[in-house]
């Protein structure tokens, strides 16, 4: 609930799902609508107090770590209006704090799809847009690019609507601007007809996969969305091409065969499998060998978010970089060769998607044809010489970090790999000329408040 601002919450301890950040936050606040927010805002910038917002925590970096005022907008999580458009789709206009699983059902319950998903739903509408979330598919963007419209309360305690026609700047800034230009309360997004997918998966050589990507009959090409997941250490990788096709409302994967593959040996015996590794490193290979003949070819069709989205249950830490399409099998095999040459113990797969060139200012594809490599490491183990190493080769192709994951790079190596970084940052600096949404993670990778 909103705490008044004439009276002190306890101090709250907040941690992310990674466990990679942690906050001490004087004040944890959950506004139960936009009046609340707006009031918190105004307190905040009254007293000198910074704020940030927090979604559902799977943001691997400490991007809403604070020591002052942190907002939680789970009560904000309402459909507030729905328009049909021409194309038989909507426009759909949510609370920010909506989880995106809830998300999918409403759109469900009205004979609507998100166009493209990544593979987790915990978080709120806000974070992953604020974070650049995506999913794979060479014809489709992230969800940023699904977003037609924002209401924002910005530094001043001002309510204000952006879309393309109207505050286009600060819509622009704000439908992927890691909070830092205000508290977003409401997102108008893109929803398209009911879709199923036919899902098809089949394990395939490394190098075939890697060979075989580009191309007017390759891989990305004639795959609507493409994953690949690759283990270090063998040969085998598992490609899951996705086709789009009509919706039927129902899956044909038996409820008993979808829980054992993907609860019992995904998640069951993977997580066993993680913590042979972490008490026996050396055992690595040999244990993501075995994993790796466990792979195993199927097809099913079910409605899109159900093949979208996978249960994450192992707790693991991440990195992910976006690089131009045409670097992605030099990237993968460096990582290889690195992997190989160092012997690092890593027993989570790498998992390779690609998307659209798009024009939102801070999207990881932002002007290019792009290709993401993401590299996972069990919590229990090292992870740092393992990301570093996956970093330096991503750098030499201007590889770009996901914002809500795991990187080393700061506001200036940012600034020369989007062009439109400083755009941004005017903008940010005209609706939070003091750096009351600021914290240390902001300042390190967008740069003070100017």
């Amino acid at each position: 609930m909103m705490i008044g601002v004439g009276q002190r919450s306890a101090p709250r301890t907040w941690r992310n799902w990674s466990r990679t950040a942690t906050a001490h936050a004087q004040q944890f606040w959950r506004p139960r609508d936009v009046a609340d927010v707006v009031r918190a805002v105004r307190f905040a910038a009254r007293t000198g107090t910074r704020l940030r917002v927090v979604g559902g925590g799977h943001s691997f970096t400490p991007l809403v770590a604070t020591d002052g005022v942190l907002l939680s907008l789970d009560h904000l999580a309402d459909v507030q209006r729905v328009e049909p458009t021409p194309d038989g789709g909507a426009r759909v206009t949510v609370g920010a704090g909506m989880r995106l699983r809830t998300l999918n059902a409403e759109l469900a319950r009205r004979g609507l799809a998100m166009e493209n998903l990544g593979d987790i739903d915990h978080q709120s509408v806000a974070g992953a847009v604020s974070t650049g979330t995506h999913g794979t598919g060479a014809r489709f963007g992230g969800l940023a690019t699904q977003v037609l419209g924002v209401r924002v309360v910005t530094a001043d305690g001002e309510v204000r609507e952006a879309d393309a026609d109207h505050d286009r700047e600060l819509w622009e800034a704000a439908r992927l601007g890691l909070g830092a230009v205000g508290v977003l309360v409401a997102v108008t997004l893109r929803a398209v007809p009911a879709f199923d997918l036919r899902a098809r998966e089949h394990v395939v050589g490394l190098a075939d996969v890697l060979d075989g990507l580009e191309g007017p009959d390759g891989w990305i090409e004639r795959t609507d969305h493409l994953d690949v997941y690759w283990f270090p250490f063998t040969r085998r990788a598992l490609v899951k091409a996705n086709e789009r096709v009509p919706a039927s409302g129902r899956s044909t994967l038996a409820p008993a065969r979808r829980w054992v593959e993907d609860e019992l040996v995904a998640n069951g015996l993977f997580a066993v499998t993680n913590r042979l590794s972490a008490a026996a490193p050396r055992a690595v290979p040999a244990v993501n060998s075995v994993a790796a003949r466990l792979l195993a070819d199927r097809e099913y069709r079910a409605p899109s978010t159900e093949v979208f989205v996978s249960p994450r249950r192992v707790r693991f830490r991440e990195m992910e970089y976006a690089v131009p399409r045409e670097a992605l099998a030099h990237v993968v095999t460096e990582v290889d060769t690195w992997l190989r040459r160092s012997g690092e113990p890593v027993p989570f797969p790498v998992e390779i998607r690609v998307t659209a060139p798009d024009d939102v200012w801070l999207s990881t594809a932002h002007g290019r044809a792009t290709a993401y490599v993401a590299v996972h490491q069990y919590h229990r183990m090292e992870h740092a010489r393992y990301f570093a190493a996956v970093e330096a080769i991503a750098r030499e192709v201007d590889g770009r970090p996901h914002w809500g994951k795991m990187h080393g790079l700061g506001a200036e190596r940012l600034a020369a790999l989007y062009p439109r970084f400083e755009d941004f940052r005017a903008v940010r600096a005209r609706a939070d000329p003091d750096g009351l949404f600021t914290n240390a993670e902001t300042e390190r990778v967008l740069g003070p408040v100017r």
